[in-house]
């Protein structure tokens, strides 16, 4: 089975082998069936493949029509994609008639063609519509939630989702001038955003945690993440695992915190007399941490934030 070719896309993929590596694709394993969370230009799902017997199965998940028609050109009967949030992972399963994977991947960060894309409107560098959505073909966009949101919602986004401290005078901002006129470009925001920053972190754009929030909110990226890390895990085998790459302290908070709870579990009094078999077990098994090495950042400067961490389940599904 070959994989057909794509065009470059100028993404190049973080972490590619060490977190193909950590899915432990080996032996009878690479007859299972594994899940690409974001699919986004197929770095992941395409190596995954390369290590997969000819029974094993692969399902991949994104939002964004330009990942799906990316991800359409890969023509092997162990490959299939869906057009939806690895939040739904659970109903696309029954439909596949999956009932357990062997391993998941999830590689948060959005993909250089769509930061680079000014269509989009993910990045302030370039002007374009005020869009910011994953799926352009449903939801809301950032022009349209910035027109209606009050001025304490606003403020309450950029502050939690961009740890930003001057999340209020950046609403006051924005609300004062959407009344002249509207908030539709990428350009008119991060002046806005400009306009109110007082201080300025050394090296940073001030409109970067305004942005990277509003972001955010629009995907309702840290909800959709709880939600798939819970179901991925319900979904996992014994042994399998789940292998996330963060790009933020908000989405890397999440994971570690998901991960240690299924690690560890609350120990009972030692003084009471409860036999060693009886004392409650974890569920899983925490991996170290891994990040970029210094040649991956240097080659490609924005795996400089990405965490990877992984756990793999000691349990059988159900325990």
């Amino acid at each position: 089975m070959t994989l057909q070719s794509v065009p470059d896309l100028q993404h190049r993929t973080v972490l590619l082998d060490e977190a193909v590596d950590a899915l432990a694709i080996e032996g009878g394993r690479a007859d299972g069936v594994y899940l690409d969370g974001t699919f986004g230009r197929g770095g992941h799902s395409r190596k995954i493949l390369e290590r997969l017997s000819a029974r094993g199965r692969l399902i991949a998940f994104d939002k964004d029509p330009m990942a799906i028609a990316t991800a359409q050109t890969i023509a092997d009967p162990r490959f299939a994609i869906v057009h939806d949030s690895f939040a739904t992972l659970d109903e696309a399963l029954a439909q596949h008639g999956v009932t357990q994977v062997d391993g998941v991947l999830m590689d948060l960060g959005i993909s250089s063609p769509q930061v680079d894309d000014a269509a989009r409107g993910f990045s302030f560098r370039f002007d374009g519509p005020l869009d910011m959505r994953m799926d352009t073909t449903r939801g809301v966009s950032a022009a349209e939630w910035l027109a209606t949101a009050d001025e304490q919602t606003i403020a309450k986004v950029i502050r939690e989702y961009g740890e930003e401290r001057f999340a209020l005078q950046i609403a006051k901002t924005i609300v004062a001038r959407r009344a002249v006129e509207p908030i539709s470009t990428t350009r008119q925001l991060a002046a806005l955003v400009a306009q109110a920053v007082k201080t300025r972190e050394k090296g940073k754009d001030p409109a970067t945690r305004t942005f990277q929030a509003v972001r955010i909110f629009v995907n309702q990226e840290l909800e959709e993440l709880e939600i798939g890390l819970e179901k991925a895990f319900r979904q996992m085998a014994q042994y399998g695992r789940l292998v996330v790459i963060s790009f933020h302290s908000l989405e890397d908070r999440i994971v570690k915190q998901f991960m240690a709870s299924k690690a560890h579990v609350p120990q009972p009094d030692r003084r009471l007399p409860i036999r060693a078999v009886d004392l409650p077990q974890p569920l899983g098994k925490l991996h170290p941490r891994i990040k970029p090495s210094d040649a991956e950042v240097a080659a490609n400067p924005r795996a400089r934030s990405a965490v990877m961490r992984s756990l793999e389940r000691t349990v059988e599904a159900g325990s």
